[in-house]
């Protein structure tokens, strides 16, 4: 998983007093969302078909930011097969224009605080243990959920990456209630 909360590749963005909307992406949010992935230097880019994918197939587990009728912010996220109760957390983007307002946890209780994920009680990622953006995010979303957050050795960087990438760790935080969620939209 990689937290973008590092400086965009286009430093052409100026922050606004403007209302965040956080909602559902829509298959039309596709290109904007790829777009703010690759204009967010600490990202790995997917292609603008994935994301299309996450805009439509994926929606109930995604979310987008919007302010003024732009995408700020972004999390790709899915229910693994057979774990129902797991939100895993793919990426997570916020646009400099964004950041410094909980704008990534309430991405993660925007999705959370669904109906459709009334079941969920862990949330998943996988980080690099130099990613520390991520650390802090994931960090305070346990702490405002008020549960533990473990983490194990997942993806090794001589086996899985074939020493291409950083080695990730698995990351899980839960169980947690659902009356816990709310504390991450506020």
């Amino acid at each position: 998983m990689i937290y973008g909360n590092a400086a965009l590749k286009d430093t052409g963005s100026q922050q606004s007093d403007a209302p965040i909307l956080f909602r559902r992406p829509r298959s039309e949010d596709g290109h904007s969302v790829w777009e703010l992935i690759s204009a967010t230097a600490a990202l790995d880019d997917n292609s603008s078909y994935c994301n299309l994918l996450q805009c439509s197939h994926f929606a109930s587990t995604c979310a987008v930011a919007e302010r003024d009728g732009a995408i700020v912010g972004w999390l790709s996220g899915y229910v693994p097969p057979d774990r129902e109760d797991t939100l895993f957390v793919w990426q997570v983007c916020v646009g400099s224009q964004a950041r410094g307002q909980g704008v990534a946890s309430r991405l993660i209780g925007a999705v959370l605080a669904r109906p459709s994920s009334s079941r969920i009680r862990y949330v998943e990622c996988t980080i690099t243990q130099q990613n520390t953006a991520s650390w802090r995010l994931f960090g305070s979303v346990a702490r405002t959920l008020r549960t533990q957050l473990s983490k194990a050795e997942y993806f090794r960087k001589d086996i899985h990456f074939k020493g291409t990438h950083d080695s990730e760790l698995a990351v899980t935080i839960g169980p947690f209630r659902r009356e816990q969620v709310a504390a991450l939209k506020a």
